[in-house]
């Protein structure tokens, strides 16, 4: 099992229909499952990219 060892968190938004009455929702991060140093880890796409610039 992949460890999750990224450091973001969800953001809170708003919902907005037609009628603009706002009801909060929450936006996830987007979890991906890679291999960092030979072990399963679970990062945010953005923190990926930067560690491919990095090496």
């Amino acid at each position: 099992m992949a460890k999750n060892i990224s450091k973001r968190n969800n953001m809170s938004a708003q919902n907005r229909p037609f009628s603009l009455k706002a009801t909060k929702k929450t936006q996830k991060v987007n979890l991906q499952t890679t291999i960092v140093d030979g072990k399963k880890v679970r990062l945010s796409t953005k923190e990926i990219k930067t560690n491919k610039k990095n090496k």
